[in-house]
C-alpha cells in the first residue's frame, strides 16, 4: 500500500509539474502573438507523449492552401482503392467551372507560386508529379486539376471519417464567384493536427501511402514559419497557406533522436504578415525548445 501511495504521489507530481510548464509556455507563446495585431490559434501535441498545447484550437479559418493536405490524402485513398494509379498521365489544362454556376474561369500563372506548370498546357504528366508541385510549391493550377479528379465532396468526406468534423473542402482555389458568396475551405487548428498526427503514426489509408506522403512533405520549399527558425538538422514534413491577411503551417516536426511532434499555427486578420510571421515563427522555437528541454 504504501509503495502504491508514493507511486500515485509521484504520479501527481509529475501532473502538476506538466501543467506549470504547460501554462508557462501556453504565457509565453500569447505573449509572443501578442506583438502582433491578428487572431491566431496553436494546436501542438507530443507524439511520445501525447501532450497538448491548444490555443483558439476549434476557431474557424479559411484554409488557404492547408486544404492541399487532405486533397493529397484523398488522392492517396483513391489510388490504393484501385480508381487510378499515381502514375496515370494527366492532362495539364488551365479551364475550370465555378461551383456557384458552372461557369468557366482561369487561373493566372502571375499569382501561382509554381509558374512553369502553364508552360505545360495540352501535355500529360503523371498524377504523382502533380501531387507533388501541389505541396511543394502549392501549385494553384496542380490543386484545381487534382480536384477534378477526386472531388471536394470525397475529400471532406474522407475528413470525417478521420474524425476531423471542422476542415471543409467546397472547392478548388480562385474562384472567385463562390469566393464572393463566401463559399471557402475552411479549417481549424484542432482539426489539421488530428489529421498529421495520423499521417505521422500510419494512420491514412496504409502505411507505404503515409510514408510517401510524409516525403513529399518533407520537400516543402515554403519555410519561413514552423521551420525558421528551428535547428537545420530538425526536419519538418509541413503544409502551408497564404492569403491576403492570412499565414498557416501545419506539421510534422522529426527531432534527430526520433522523436516527433505535430503543430498548427494558424493565424488571420493580419496588418503587417511579415511580422507576424517571425512572431508565429518565435512560436514554433518555443515549442521546440519545450520539448527539447530548453
Amino acid at each position: 500500500m504504501k509503495r502504491l501511495l508514493l507511486s500515485l504521489l509521484f504520479l501527481l507530481i509529475i501532473s502538476y509539474s506538466f501543467a506549470q510548464n504547460n501554462m508557462l509556455l501556453l504565457q509565453k507563446i500569447q505573449t509572443e502573438l501578442a506583438t502582433q495585431k491578428g487572431f491566431y490559434a496553436v494546436a501542438f501535441k507530443d507524439l511520445q507523449t501525447g501532450k497538448t498545447l491548444l490555443l483558439n484550437e476549434h476557431e474557424n479559418f479559411h484554409a488557404a492552401s492547408t486544404m492541399k493536405t487532405p486533397v493529397m490524402i484523398e488522392v492517396f485513398k483513391q489510388s490504393a482503392a484501385g480508381k487510378f494509379s499515381m502514375n496515370d498521365p494527366i492532362l495539364i489544362k488551365n479551364e475550370f467551372k465555378s461551383i456557384v454556376d458552372s461557369s468557366i474561369y482561369q487561373l493566372s500563372a502571375a499569382d501561382d507560386s509554381q509558374q512553369e506548370l502553364y508552360t505545360l498546357t495540352g501535355k500529360k504528366i503523371p498524377l504523382s508529379e502533380l501531387v507533388y508541385q501541389m505541396i511543394i510549391m502549392s501549385s494553384n493550377l496542380a490543386t484545381n486539376i487534382i480536384m477534378e479528379t477526386v472531388d471536394g465532396k470525397n475529400v471532406t468526406q474522407t475528413m470525417r471519417s478521420l474524425g476531423a468534423n471542422d476542415i471543409q473542402v467546397l472547392r478548388g482555389v480562385e474562384d472567385n464567384k463562390a469566393f464572393a458568396k463566401g463559399l471557402n475551405n475552411s479549417t481549424t487548428a484542432y482539426d489539421l493536427m488530428l489529421i498529421f498526427e495520423k499521417i505521422a503514426k500510419h494512420e491514412v489509408v496504409n502505411a507505404n501511402a503515409c510514408d510517401e506522403m510524409i516525403r513529399i512533405l518533407l520537400d516543402q520549399t515554403h519555410n519561413t514559419l514552423i521551420p525558421a527558425l528551428l535547428p537545420k538538422e530538425v526536419k519538418v514534413a509541413h503544409k502551408t497557406g497564404t492569403i491576403t491577411g492570412v499565414h498557416h503551417d501545419s506539421g510534422i516536426v522529426f527531432l534527430p533522436d526520433g522523436r516527433k511532434y505535430v503543430l498548427v499555427i494558424l493565424s488571420k486578420n493580419l496588418e503587417d504578415d511579415d511580422a507576424a510571421t517571425k512572431a508565429m515563427a518565435r512560436v514554433s522555437q518555443l515549442i521546440y525548445e519545450s520539448v527539447v528541454g530548453r
